[in-house]
């Protein structure tokens, strides 16, 4: 048995947790899948590359309506995606070697299980380190942080066909485009893809049960996006895959309409599951909520002594933001138990990089309404600005949802370019608790750059 002083089960944020305030402390770092966690190997990063990639594709065939005659002549699928992991491959082996050899830890790569408070054995599943594969090591940890992540959902009616399928996490490594493709979902996750491979040249066909995609945003927002996506890719509706099979190398979906879809890949992408089950939390006194995330307070700590959660394994927001924000609050209190830091989860943003793009804040329309504000609404043409004259934007907007009582932002929606970044001065407003019209007149706004859009949604909210 090995003692520890910290113990971090998970290498994506958890991995930040090992400060200067443990040097000359015994830190153990456990992974059991590829080091770096979600965001780096199979999220936020890799994805974006791909997602730029597909918006250079897109401006290339859209040039005419500049006045410019372009053609997009190939695409290199293997170059883009070299590009992406010829830079992701080596951070994450060069992080897993930092913790292997490097000084103040000792990594483990395999699984974790609780044998009890305080107590755990790690299955080594991965080459590395000084312990051999298939060995079971026990540890114990005086304090001991689950940064576990997430992983893809795959529900039983693909995994029981016996037919291939990609999740997001293989789905970026392919040999070469498929001539078409599925993707099962309706999230955000979805739509990334689904853009990245139709802007590639890819026929997509997204099937999804609601009744509109990105249902969790604002109701305008997700309509509007749902108009965009049929414009450019096969939009199914309350629609389910009720069997799969195999044909002529390719997959043939038999949908809940009736009707049949033969295509060459197929990508589940319906959602992201905790990776809270399997650890024995209930050996070591650690809450669940019903859909697996770990139950915190609002310092991060668990019902367990001792034991603290962050990121996709206990957070409702499976956000890299997030993640962060959660690592730097716990980091600082494992070690001042009397000055603990609170998550701070008021106005937490997200961004769906898909096309058009999209960026959140806040509460939407309905749910302010539902709270019982007194709502003021303004919708922002992008198109009505100098700089969405330039662009010849029909379609984006920024939404800001306030409060007409007291003049403060509840929400902001936008969806159009740049939609990640434009939002940040809105971000700002919100948590600072500044109203908007002093944010729109308490500062200068450069003309004509695209942030006009934002100036004006806020001139346009009404306040008594």
């Amino acid at each position: 048995m090995t003692d520890f002083d910290l113990v971090i089960i998970g290498s994506g944020s958890g991995n930040s947790l090992v400060t200067p305030d443990f040097d000359g402390s015994r830190v153990a770092v456990v992974e059991r899948g590829t080091f770096g966690g979600t965001c780096l190997n199979v999220g936020c990063i890799p994805t974006k590359m791909f997602v730029y990639a597909a918006d250079v594709a897109t401006t290339i065939r859209e040039a005419s309506r500049y006045g410019v005659d372009a053609t997009l002549d190939g695409v290199r699928w293997q170059d883009i995606r070299d590009r992406v992991f010829g830079r992701i491959d080596p951070i994450s082996a060069g992080g897993r070697d930092y913790r292997v050899d490097g000084p103040n830890t000792t990594a483990y790569l395999g699984q974790a299980t609780f044998t009890g408070p305080g107590q755990l054995e790690v299955e080594i599943t991965q080459p590395g380190g000084e312990h051999a594969v298939g060995q079971r090591v026990p540890i114990t940890g005086k304090q001991i942080v689950l940064a576990a992540g997430s992983r893809a959902v795959v529900p039983d009616v693909f995994t029981d066909s016996g037919v291939p399928f990609h999740t997001s996490d293989t789905i970026m490594r392919i040999e070469e485009l498929p001539g078409s493709l599925a993707i099962v979902g309706g999230g955000f996750i979805a739509a990334e893809f689904a853009h990245v491979f139709s802007a590639l040249g890819v026929r997509v066909h997204q099937i999804a049960r609601g009744d509109a995609l990105l249902r969790h945003l604002d109701t305008e927002i997700s309509q509007r996006f749902t108009e965009q996506a049929r414009q450019q890719w096969d939009v199914r509706l309350n629609t389910q895959v009720t069997g799969l099979s195999e044909q002529d190398g390719g997959t043939v979906l038999a949908l809940s309409d009736g009707t049949e879809l033969a295509v060459d890949q197929l990508l589940v992408a319906v959602g992201r599951v905790p990776n809270s089950d399997g650890m024995g939390l209930d050996l070591a006194g650690v809450e669940v909520h019903d859909d697996g995330r770990i139950k915190v307070d609002e310092f991060g700590r668990t019902a367990a002594q001792g034991v603290w959660s962050l990121g996709d394994a206990s957070s409702p927001y499976q956000l890299k933001h997030v993640a962060n924000h959660e690592a730097r609050a716990v980091a600082h209190n494992l070690v001042h138990p009397e000055d603990l830091r609170a998550f701070d989860h008021r106005y937490v943003p997200s961004a769906v990089f898909t096309h058009p793009q999209i960026a959140t804040v806040g509460l939407t329309e309905d749910e302010a309404r539902a709270a019982g504000y007194r709502v003021s609404v303004k919708v922002q043409n992008y198109g009505d600005t100098a700089y969405g004259w330039a662009m010849e934007d029909t379609t984006g907007i920024a939404k800001l949802v306030g409060d007409a009582d007291t003049g403060r932002i509840l929400g902001a929606h936008l969806m159009g370019p740049h939609a990640s970044s434009l939002i940040q001065p809105l971000i700002q407003a919100m948590s600072f608790d500044q109203p908007a019209q002093a944010v729109a007149r308490g500062q200068y706004w450069i003309h004509p750059a695209l942030a006009e859009v934002v100036e004006n949604a806020l001139l346009g909210l009404q306040s008594s």
